[in-house]
Order: C-alpha cells, then structure tokens, then sequence
C-alpha cells in the first residue's frame, strides 16, 4: 500500500464528522487520477486501492475525506466543471448562456463523452453513484440554472408562466446526449450555441 505523501496537509472542514484536508494542488492531483482510471478501466473496475496507488496516496486518506468511490468520482467530475452557473450573471440571459457555453472545452467534451456515457450505464446498478451525482454534480447546476433563469424572468426576459421553463434542463442535457446517438459527433461549444438559439430560445419566448 502507498503510504502518505508530504504534500497531504490537515486542516479542519466544517460539519459533522470533520476531515483532514488536501492542498489544492493535491487534490486536482487526486482528481486527476480518478479520472484517468475512470476513461482507462470504467466505474465498475476502479478501486479505492488503485485510485491510491495511482496518486501516490493511502487509502487511508481517501476514506477520511470521502465516503468511497461514488463519492470520490462525483467530486472528481466537479472539480473539472467551469465556475459554477450560480456565478455567472451577465445583464442577459442571451449573454449568461454564451458565457455558460464560451466556458467549456471542446477537447475536454470530446475526452469526457465517453467517460459520461459509462457511467450513465453505471448508475442503473449502483444507485450509491447516482445519489452521488445528483447530489454533488447535478443538483449545484440546476440552483444555478434556476437562479440563471430567474433573474431572466425578473427582467422581463421570460414570461414566469412560460410553459418551456421547467424543461430546459431537460433541453440542454438532451443537446449534450442526442448528438452522439444521432449525428454520431459529440456536442461542442459551436452545437451548443445555434441549438440554444434555435431550441431553447424560440421555446422560452425569449
């Protein structure tokens, strides 16, 4: 077994059950490592222990700041997401989605379309890796699309009552899937922008 590197430092983080904690540069390290497993071996292969010997850890370590993998992946696939939507506040809701879209990396979507679709079928036989993405990946996009979409409301750019509201998280996730299953082509920053023109603004009334 790996034994801990220097590099791993302790602070506290808050709540219940408080953990030793990593440098940042540690962690995106970690991060990495998990990722790199995921695209070679796939959820079902990958191990605590290889995810340690991998970044030069002990598993030690990986249970004291994380539950096991699940976990351990859906915060990996995060670290790796641009700032979050919350933060992104232009004046428009025209500008919001073009910097939402200006800020992701073709190459990475292109690296990560595979990945994204292993673990899709993964979560149909481990419902622990779904509550992990939901809690940690998925539910901190849809607060800060809700906002997005709000403050799009509040200045008269949508109608509160548009019907299309509740589904755009429905419209973009299924942009990012279908294209793969239809056009054989993973969706890049280019797809994304002329389907948000002629999808999801024309359906919001915007």
């Amino acid at each position: 077994m790996a034994t801990t590197t220097t590099r791993e430092t302790s602070a506290a983080s808050a709540g219940p059950g408080r953990r030793s904690r990593l440098t940042p540069q540690r962690e995106a390290e970690l991060y990495t490592a998990v990722l790199d497993l995921l695209r070679e071996f796939g959820y079902e292969a990958l191990t605590m222990h290889a995810v340690a010997a991998r970044a030069q850890c002990s598993k030690a370590t990986l249970y004291r700041l994380w539950a096991g993998k699940a976990e351990l992946v859906a915060v990996a696939l995060r670290h790796q997401q641009p700032a979050a939507l919350a933060e992104i506040d232009t004046g428009t809701l025209r500008g919001d989605f073009r910097t939402m879209v200006a800020q992701m990396d073709d190459r990475q979507m292109v690296k990560d379309a595979l990945l994204m679709r292993g673990l899709f079928q993964a979560v149909h036989t481990h419902p622990e890796l779904l509550q992990a993405l939901r809690d940690l990946l998925v539910d901190p996009e849809l607060t800060g699309l809700d906002a997005l979409l709000a403050r799009a409301v509040e200045r008269g750019e949508i109608a509160a009552d548009s019907p299309a509201l509740p589904f755009v998280p429905h419209m973009l996730l299924g942009a990012l899937i279908t294209r793969q299953l239809i056009e054989d082509e993973t969706a890049d920053r280019a797809f994304l922008t002329h389907y948000i023109d002629a999808v999801v603004f024309p359906a919001l009334g915007a």
